[in-house]
């Protein structure tokens, strides 16, 4: 079959998104008489692959993912490249937009030609563009922190100078978990600079950035530098594979595993070099600046600190305010560490708050990487809050400049004085005026987190606004068979429970008594750590957690209708009060899934959704699941 148009969609976590944009774009070309074929991107990888022949008939493709997608094989062809919420929100306006026709041609290697009257969207591609490569950096970036940040910090509970061979707190253990901390730590800018290079350039982006990264953590630049090192390597694989697209086919071989890399190395290690290098002397001059401002008015030189401290967190400028504050420490100087170190203190602090304050603004991870920030700020490891200005630096940044400022200004006109260089609250023993020096930290940090938590919160509306409603379908068919899937005696009207923890203890409880699962305990078990995957709560008060585990028996939904929202974190903010849960026997081949994406197509229809919610009755809701919508 020929279809006119092409659509892809795929989310970073779970593929209920995924699904949902999939499901609006063939609902609306469906209304308008066109037809379009979908690829859907999630954890079951690409499904519905396109043919060779397909792209080559297809008029447009649409691309609504967050995610990379193998977009190269449409060279030449008319591409409209969105995020996955615009394909669930605005799916009439991409439709429409395909139809007329006024498109920019995809060219390869990330260029597309001008389209007549669109210069806004173009526009708005690139930008969606650079964020999923930066994010694809962050994310694999994120682990590395948390995991190397808490063994470091574990390690100082033994003693400041715990790892150090020389001082009588020397401990072994320490060592060693402080040195494997920092080798993890010590990945980050490389890993970070590597996934954003893989992300533009794909493999040789990723040999190239990680030596470029390298390049980047040796010679100082922070993860500033490895930002910037990321997006060089990339640009300079395309660049290269565009130079190189003129040799024999016979050479294709040489080109993947000798040119590119060798040639990829050689300019952008150099071109890294020596835009790194001058960062010496500019940290010798800022570290002389400092100086002179150590004497200056409090305020003023809180400012100054707070400003570099929150800079590039842990990159050259901060290093410039931290380095400064030991070398005066050095000349018995205690006052000016103490504004540094509550400066440095602020940023991870600030992340946890932040979560705190908007919860429901936040995916799993950042939410738990927002936690673990409590635990890192206390021992003044700044980079926890790098995978958070990483997203959207331009803003979160100063944000966090704004608490430490006020940190760092605060210790200075309290007169606090610290002698140790690092160590966070464990060196309150030795910290003169310690309970203020803790005070003027928290009201920084809790400044900042309050500003980035309704910074989430704008970005979230702006990034989800709230879904329209879909028109009426056709009936969905069943996952599988009435009857088999879902009985009466398996949902659970108007129940008072009041945390997302609750929910799936009763849905385990529940599916043991019914001998659904033979473990009640493992069971919850396992629908607590997919959770910790990643929210599975959706739009419109709905969440549909489900778990694939040997305790259970067969394929069940299980459906719990709540008296009131609770908090299950989801895109749109909303507290979720009906939940739709999956429950499958490990070894089913993906069952869970093809039931979840059935379930995530059906809930694209706000009817059904307000039926849901309205229903008093088990066997209406029964049908409304496994049967068409009530007309």
């Amino acid at each position: 079959m020929t279809y006119r148009f092409l659509g892809v969609t795929g989310c970073p976590t779970g593929i209920a998104h995924t699904f949902m944009a999939a499901e609006a774009l063939e609902k609306t070309a469906a209304e308008k008489g066109v037809s379009i074929k979908v690829e859907t991107h999630g954890q079951r990888g690409t499904e519905n692959q396109f043919t060779a022949q397909e792209i080559k008939d297809a008029e447009v493709i649409i691309i609504a993912a967050d995610k990379n997608v193998d977009i190269d094989r449409f060279h030449g062809k008319k591409v409209i490249n969105v995020s996955v919420s615009k394909g669930i929100k605005n799916p009439e306006e991409l439709i429409d937009r395909a139809i007329s026709g006024n498109v920019a041609v995809y060219k390869g290697s990330g260029e597309t030609t001008q389209s007549n009257g669109d210069s806004n969207q173009e526009s708005a591609s690139i930008w969606h563009q650079l964020y999923v490569h930066l994010m694809n950096g962050v994310s694999h970036m994120l682990p590395l922190v948390v995991a190397g940040g808490v063994m470091i910090a574990v390690s100082f509970m033994f003693g400041i100078y715990s790892a150090d061979p020389e001082s009588s707190q020397y401990n072994v253990i320490a060592e060693q978990m402080n040195t494997i901390g920092g080798l993890a730590m010590g990945l980050m800018v490389p890993v970070l600079s590597a996934y954003i290079a893989q992300s533009i350039g794909n493999r040789p982006g990723l040999i190239i950035g990680f030596i470029v990264g390298m390049i980047a953590d040796t010679n100082g630049t922070g993860f500033l530098g490895g930002i910037v090192g990321g997006f060089l390597a990339g640009g300079l694989v395309l660049l290269l594979m565009k130079a190189l697209k003129n040799l024999p086919k016979s050479l294709d071989g040489l080109k993947a595993i000798f040119l590119i890399p060798v040639l990829g190395i050689f300019i952008g290690g150099f071109a890294m070099w020596y835009l790194s290098v001058p960062m010496e002397a500019i940290n010798q001059g800022m570290m002389d600046f400092l100086s002179s401002f150590q004497d200056s008015n409090p305020i003023l030189l809180g400012l100054i600190v707070g400003i570099m401290s929150a800079f590039d967190m842990g990159g050259p400028v901060n290093k410039a305010a931290y380095v400064t504050g030991t070398a005066l420490l050095a000349q018995g100087n205690f006052l000016f560490m103490a504004g540094v170190s509550a400066a440095c203190i602020v940023p991870p602090l600030a992340t946890g708050f932040s979560v705190l304050f908007a919860r429901r603004s936040y995916n799993q991870a950042e939410a738990s990487a927002g936690y673990v920030n409590f635990l890192l700020g206390s021992t003044h490891i700044t980079e926890g809050a790098i995978p958070f200005a990483a997203k959207r630096p331009f803003t979160i940044i100063p944000i966090i400049m704004v608490g430490s400022s006020i940190a760092a200004m605060l210790t200075y006109m309290f007169k606090v004085e610290v002698p140790a260089p690092h160590g966070g609250f464990i060196v309150l023993p030795v910290v003169t005026h310690a309970f203020l020096w803790v005070l003027a930290i928290l009201i920084g940090a809790v400044i900042s987190g309050f500003l980035m938590a309704l910074e989430q919160k704008r970005h979230q509306r702006k990034s989800n606004p709230e879904q329209a409603a879909a028109p009426v379908q056709q009936e969905t068919p069943a996952p599988r068979e009435q009857g088999e899937l879902l009985e009466t005696n398996q949902i659970y009207l108007q129940q008072k429970l009041h945390s997302k923890e609750e929910v799936l203890a009763f849905i385990a409880d529940k599916a043991a008594a019914l001998n659904i699962a033979t473990d009640a305990e493992k069971a919850a078990s396992g629908l607590q750590k997919r959770e910790a995957e990643g929210s599975t709560g959706m739009e419109n008060g709905i969440a549909i957690p489900h778990v694939k585990s040997e305790v259970i028996q067969q394929a069940k939904l299980m459906v719990v209708q709540l008296t009131e929202g609770i908090d299950w974190p989801a895109m749109d903010g909303k507290p979720t009060d009906f939940v739709i849960s999956i429950l499958v026997p490990d070894g089913s081949s993906n069952e869970h899934l093809d039931i979840l994406s059935a379930l995530s197509r059906k809930l694209m229809n706000q009817d059904c959704i307000n039926q849901l919610k309205a229903s008093q009755s088990e066997a209406e809701i029964k049908e409304l699941l496994l049967g068409g919508v009530k007309k």
